[in-house]
């Protein structure tokens, strides 16, 4: 049920969106001459594949987690879109394509084998990754491995189609700065 929600909403959102994606595609090249950003990243069985996003760095950044990125390289349109959490809008067609659900944990880069040992240990490839969640909805990001881990466990022990809407329903409240869970 869950994969056929997936496909209905990230289907819906591209076409409602689509007039907003193509503003940001412009920018982005006006910005970077690439607007699209890809990286590797581990999904459901640990399987890697490919993540995409609007650019929101130059072109020289390395890829690494947000949390360790160097805010310098950060352009001035990539702070608006990782501030309206725009920039990842592209993760709909990872969705559309079954590498993402729109509700799972965040898929964590290949080098981050801290985080990598943990949710292997706490079974947490055995979902598929997603868009938003319960960390992120705590705030809880990459650089605590083991606190991460723990709750992409218990959102996907209780997971439920409830949740799921739950978890959407916040996400968006949350991009328009309501906050709704304690950290």
């Amino acid at each position: 049920m869950i994969r056929i929600l997936d496909i209905f909403f990230s289907l819906i959102s591209l076409v409602v969106l689509s007039p907003i994606i193509f503003l940001i595609m412009v920018l982005c090249w006006l910005d970077t001459q690439s607007p699209i950003f890809y990286q590797k990243r581990v999904g459901f069985n640990k399987k890697t594949f490919l993540l995409f996003k609007f650019r929101t760095m130059n072109l020289n950044a390395l890829s690494v987690g947000t949390h360790l990125v160097d805010k310098s390289l950060i352009t001035l349109l990539g702070q608006i879109l990782r501030k309206t959490k725009l920039d990842e809008l592209p993760q709909l067609f990872n969705v559309l394509i079954g590498d993402m659900s729109l509700v799972g944990p965040r898929p964590c880069l290949t080098n981050q084998t801290k985080l990598i040992t943990e949710r292997s240990r706490l079974g947490v490839f055995k979902v598929k990754p997603g868009i938003t969640g319960l960390a992120q909805l705590k705030g809880i990001d990459m650089s605590t491995p083991k606190k991460l881990a723990k709750v992409d466990q218990k959102m996907i022990i209780t997971m439920s189609l409830n949740y799921y809407f739950f978890y959407i329903f916040l996400t968006i409240f949350s991009i328009f700065r309501l906050k709704f869970i304690n950290k």
